[in-house]
């Protein structure tokens, strides 16, 4: 079965799922917001970055949801624009690579880790390739520590009824 976007017609479940994406990724950066931000962080709500493996709802959810947090907690604004368009172009990329779940848990890694890392780095004054290393390092732990496991539970006790977003 397609998924409301994939025939670009969105249905109030999908706009509702992606809302949900969007609040729970802001609810779990509130929750977490003392490691969230700067250049060293680790942000639970990256974890999140995995959904596109499942629904294509998450991908326009997760990209609000950052959006939002780094506007809300007050992220530098270089972070709130370049930073929610690298959780925009990971998400999107996860979800290009969902057929291999490894490789779309980089994808989040790498697009943060150069685009975040990047970002802090000019706005902090710090070290280039070390900042990029620190946000990808955390990145790495909230997708492939947190992420992985919480994806493979999705799936466990969802499975095909996720594929109708």
């Amino acid at each position: 079965m397609k998924s409301a976007l994939s025939r670009g017609k969105p249905t109030a479940a999908a706009l509702a799922a992606g809302g949900l994406v969007a609040a729970l990724y802001v609810g779990l950066t509130a929750i977490f917001s003392p490691i969230s931000f700067g250049p060293v962080q680790f942000r639970v709500a990256e974890m999140l970055t995995l959904l596109p493996v499942l629904s294509p709802v998450s991908v326009p959810g997760l990209f609000l949801g950052c959006f939002l947090s780094n506007l809300i907690f007050g992220a530098p604004w270089q972070d709130v624009i370049f930073g929610s368009l690298a959780t925009l172009g990971a998400a999107w990329l996860t979800r290009m690579f969902k057929k291999d779940l490894w490789l779309a848990a980089l994808m989040p890694v790498l697009v943060n880790g150069l685009v975040v890392g990047s970002t802090l780095a000019v706005v902090y004054g710090l070290p280039w390739l070390a900042t990029m290393g620190f946000v990808a390092l955390g990145e790495a732990g909230v997708c492939y520590v947190l992420g992985v496991p919480m994806l493979r539970l999705l799936e466990k006790r969802f499975g095909d009824q996720l594929g109708e977003f």
